[in-house]
């Protein structure tokens, strides 16, 4: 059998078995180190960094396939989408993009990727199982984080430097709306209805709410400075102030902020274990994995890892 066609059964398979297998508990999280050049693998059992694996490229955003075998990480400074087998702990395969690759997301259910170019301005579509582009869709101004709606139908971008989301019909390959929301929109997060979307705004601190059928703002609440990234689960949203070393708490129903609670040095990128409903952030400054426990909002467990950890995007497996 061809690798290639050994790759396609394998992402087959995910396809099939999705259902099952995004309802598991994660075992473990994948941070994109920047300086370091590296990927962590941290085991969420023991909270302790079990893997290292080589990159390159300065790595800053990461998505995951259907599975959780694959990694997809985005190398800025070799501007390169970097397909890493995340249970091998190789690197697999390499796709010179140019530009600026940042945000990356995974289509649920059949072998897409979707790169965010902040200089160009556009969204690449990738096909995972060739590793080529194929299809640019034009957003707005510099898009940073990538969100796809859970149906596979939709994906949104965060375009920074529009102060706006851009709705793309992912099957049509085009932008169908763009809905204004606060300043320098960075993260951007989905909830698992596909009914809301959760961004972070830099700019203003705060992040804006926005229902995704009637493609209209729905409401928004403060942060701490730089909000960076948004995590839900249950029926609270968790966001990363960069800047304030904190973490905003808020209420989904409400839209009202519950807590803030002291985290790290520079909290970043940040992602809740839907099974566990535990918080995972990656603390830039202090070159940390932290959980957050959702029933106590403290933190429960850090984990050491590689000089400068991002984690922007999907990161636990």
């Amino acid at each position: 059998m061809s690798k290639q066609a050994s790759f396609h059964r394998s992402w087959a398979f995910a396809v099939l078995t999705f259902g099952a297998v995004s309802t598991a508990a994660a075992d473990e999280a994948l941070t994109t180190n920047q300086p370091a050049d590296t990927l962590s693998v941290v085991d969420l059992k023991t909270m302790k960094e079990v893997s290292v694996i080589k990159v390159g490229g300065k790595p800053a955003g990461i998505a995951l396939s259907p599975d959780r075998s694959l990694a997809y990480v985005t190398a800025p400074d070799s501007k390169e989408l970097i397909e890493v087998d995340a249970v091998a702990r190789t690197v697999k395969r390499r796709l010179a993009l140019g530009g600026a690759p940042l945000g990356v997301a995974a289509h649920p259910s059949k072998p897409e990727v979707y790169v965010a170019d902040w200089y160009a301005h556009k969204v690449s579509v990738i096909d995972a199982e060739r590793m080529a582009v194929v299809a640019e869709i034009p957003v707005g101004n510099s898009p940073s984080g990538l969100a796809v709606t859970p149906d596979g139908r939709l994906l949104l971008s965060a375009d920074r430097d529009s102060d706006a989301v851009s709705i793309i019909d992912i099957a049509g390959r085009k932008q169908i709306e763009s809905v204004s929301v606060g300043s320098r929109p960075f993260g951007i997060t989905i909830d698992t209805a596909g009914q809301k979307a959760y961004t972070a705004n830099v700019k203003s601190n705060d992040v804006t709410v926005i229902d995704i059928a009637e493609r209209r703002v729905l409401g928004s609440l403060p942060t701490g400075r730089r909000p960076y990234a948004v995590a839900l689960t249950g029926n609270l949203g968790f966001v990363t102030d960069q800047y304030g070393g904190t973490v905003t708490v808020f209420d989904l129903t409400t839209i009202k902020v519950v807590k803030t609670i002291d985290a790290c040095d520079h909290p970043e990128g940040i992602e809740a274990d839907q099974t566990s409903g535990n918080i995972y952030i990656a603390c830039w400054g202090d070159n940390q994995l932290i959980r957050l426990d959702p029933e106590t909002l403290t933190v429960v467990g850090k984990a050491k890892v590689g000089d400068g950890p991002r984690a922007f995007g999907k990161f636990l497996r």
